[in-house]
């Protein structure tokens, strides 16, 4: 195989996220969330492959005709942003008007950060929450917690796009990469599993899947609080 193609091979697999996208949104209408959550989490894993392997085969350089940045932001508002808004919307976890408030504002923000010049960091890092609410839905989804949390939630994490905060890239982020790599391995494999079992998974598994989380948000802005120390 010519280095065009694997060039190109790694495009379509990009594009894949668009019909694994298509997957999920029937199944949310159809409010099939284990569903809908399995074939996000599809998604995600691919999101996390692709980029990898574009810059191994130089894919700018071999298949420039395809803007895979483009491609993949395209993709990402929706398995990322659009879907999640609407499972959360329509999953019953925000009563009334605080459902219309959540969607609204992660809708209109995570549109306008993803269009940010500026959101990449120096090293490889997201400048602001970037806007990953597939991850926070489906730890709302699995914990259940009082939709006066999942509102602040949503309305901290909102706010805190368009702040200097630093959260980390799990594979380009290079400080810390040898945990949180793991670590968002071990929360995919524990949001699948959540998914799978539609939300009925142990006591210990939940936890596991939320102090993940704790620390995929906050490793970047702890590693802001203590900077790196300068190897001689």
């Amino acid at each position: 195989m010519t280095t065009k193609n694997r060039a190109l091979l790694v495009h379509l697999l990009t594009a894949t996220g668009a019909v694994l996208a298509m997957l999920a949104m029937l199944a949310a209408v159809d409010q099939d969330w284990d569903m809908m959550f399995f074939w996000l989490i599809v998604a995600f894993f691919v999101d996390g492959i692709d980029g990898p392997l574009a810059r191994k085969y130089d894919v700018k350089t071999y298949a420039p005709q395809y803007d895979g940045a483009l491609m993949d932001l395209i993709i990402d508002y929706l398995t990322y942003v659009f879907i999640p808004a609407y499972a959360l919307f329509k999953s019953g976890l925000l009563p009334g008007w605080t459902g219309w408030f959540a969607i609204i504002v992660i809708t209109f923000t995570s549109v306008v950060y993803f269009s940010d010049t500026r959101m990449k960091t120096k090293d490889n890092s997201f400048q602001g929450f970037p806007g990953c609410w597939n991850m926070v839905v489906i730890v709302m989804f699995a914990l259940s917690p009082n939709f006066w949390v999942i509102l602040a939630v949503v309305v901290a994490l909102s706010v805190a796009m368009f702040l200097p905060l630093k959260f980390v890239h799990p594979v380009r982020t290079e400080r810390w990469r040898n945990v949180t790599l793991p670590i968002a391995i071990l929360w995919t494999a524990l949001a699948g599993h959540a998914a799978w079992v539609g939300f009925t998974e142990p006591a210990w598994m939940l936890w596991a899947l939320a102090l993940s989380s704790i620390y995929l948000i906050s490793a970047g802005i702890i590693q802001q609080l203590i900077p790196a120390q300068n190897r001689s």
